[in-house]
């Protein structure tokens, strides 16, 4: 894990390109130690019906859920989340320069009792290398 959701306004897809936005997201997640390789996923969703402060139509947004495995102390977690939020950020710059956008990122421990998974992306991946 973790799961990054980002969830995005529509109006921001004539100002940013957002498969980059996904590649650069999970690229970012890659430097940080904590999280494996095969339990990283990104994916992006589009939200057509949005309000934004003043309703002004160039109100955008972007934010980024991670949906963590439990276990991890907090003070890993908050180095970890300032590291992507700080990076986050500096992706989303020449948008936030240049229009209205809230840009939000927030830390989901996800139940270690009530998750259910199942994968063999990490078998794949170590054949690949």
């Amino acid at each position: 894990m973790p799961h990054q959701i980002i969830e995005y306004s529509a109006n921001l897809e004539s100002k940013l390109d957002i498969q980059q936005l996904v590649d650069s997201v999970h690229a970012i997640a890659t430097e940080i130690e904590i999280f494996p390789l095969g339990g990283l996923r990104t994916r992006a969703a589009r939200r057509e019906i949005f309000k934004i402060a003043d309703g002004h139509q160039d109100n955008a947004f972007v934010h980024l859920t991670w949906k963590l495995g439990s276990g991890r102390s907090e003070e890993v977690r908050s180095s970890a989340g300032k590291f992507m939020f700080e990076q986050l950020c500096n992706v989303l710059e020449p948008v936030y320069s240049e229009s209205p956008l809230a840009i939000s990122f927030e830390i989901q421990e996800i139940h270690p009792v009530l998750t259910y998974k199942k994968n063999n992306l990490r078998e794949f991946i170590a054949r690949r290398k």
